[in-house]
């Protein structure tokens, strides 16, 4: 693995990819995608904030440049025809970077983005942070970039962090979310990365393979982890009262307790064919993903 300018490799004069470049490699999801991608023989360019933290790849090179650092990131997106963003963290000042690194992908003329959005992202969105995959998606397409976006719904890995002391706790009530696994989204992200061009001006909205209540995720918790797991209920008031003592921002806080009262309201609670149509296998359930993660696969 190098550390190298994208222009240096050229720009593809024909179909497929191009110079193929992947954000979010140090996480959960981009990597899962670099790593995909390195095994399949792709090249592909890494963009990281910090060298040293960049996985190793066979075919992959570096560049170095935060979201918010439109000189840096134009430089680090010269030359690349297809650019996978996953969205940053969850952070005050996160749109703004967003649309700084979306801008600079625009100025290097990167030819297509895929995006990482959220599940039915919209303005008013009861889960106040997919306002933010909102305003992101609406600043993509007034650029007029060719894009794809992957919306995607609660991740199936996150729900095991939702329990305290395996009690998950919050104003869920018996609302149902369709979650879906991580290692689908990198699939589905995998096989849009292949092919760009088929995949312009779509929306997806990733799911697992069936909806579930927090009630019945904790008990697949239980069978699988063979611990006791149960769901408690909140109000959205004792929500926010037993979250106060973290010293979170407000804007966070309200993230937290959202994303149960999302649930709550059935925003989530859609099931979508999506990743077996363009992943090309079903997606799998929380007890597999539980499996999996058991046995670090």
């Amino acid at each position: 693995m190098s550390t190298t300018p994208a222009r240096e490799a050229g720009r593809s004069q024909g179909g497929g990819t191009g110079v193929l470049a992947v954000t979010g490699s140090t996480g959960e999801l981009g990597g899962r995608v670099a790593r995909r991608l390195a095994a399949a023989g792709q090249e592909q360019l890494l963009v990281v904030r910090d060298a040293a933290r960049a996985p190793e790849l066979p075919g992959a090179r570096v560049a170095v440049a935060a979201y918010h650092d439109e000189p840096a990131a134009r430089a680090a997106l010269s030359g690349v025809d297809t650019l996978f963003m996953v969205s940053a963290a969850e952070e005050a000042d996160r749109v703004s970077k967003h649309l700084a690194f979306i801008d600079a992908a625009v100025a290097a003329g990167v030819r297509h983005l895929v995006y990482t959005s959220f599940f039915g992202a919209a303005p008013d969105s009861t889960f106040t942070l997919g306002r933010h995959h909102y305003a992101t998606e609406q600043h993509i397409k007034s650029t007029g970039i060719s894009h794809t976006i992957l919306r995607d719904n609660l991740y199936l890995d996150f729900l095991p962090n939702l329990a305290v002391d395996r009690v998950i706790r919050g104003p869920a009530g018996e609302g149902r979310v369709a979650a879906v696994a991580r290692d689908d989204v990198a699939d589905v992200a995998v096989a849009v990365l292949g092919e760009p061009g088929r995949h312009a001006g779509q929306v997806y909205e990733l799911t697992g393979p069936f909806a579930i209540t927090l009630e019945e995720a904790a008990a697949t918790m239980t069978a699988v982890f063979n611990r006791a797991y149960r769901y408690e209920e909140e109000t959205v008031e004792e929500a926010y009262a037993s979250r106060a003592g973290y010293g979170a921002p407000n804007w966070q806080v309200d993230g937290w307790v959202s994303t149960y009262t999302a649930i709550a309201h059935g925003d989530l609670a859609e099931v979508t064919d999506t990743v077996e149509r363009v992943a090309g296998h079903p997606p799998i359930d929380l007890a597999e993903m539980l499996r999996r993660s058991n046995a670090g696969g």
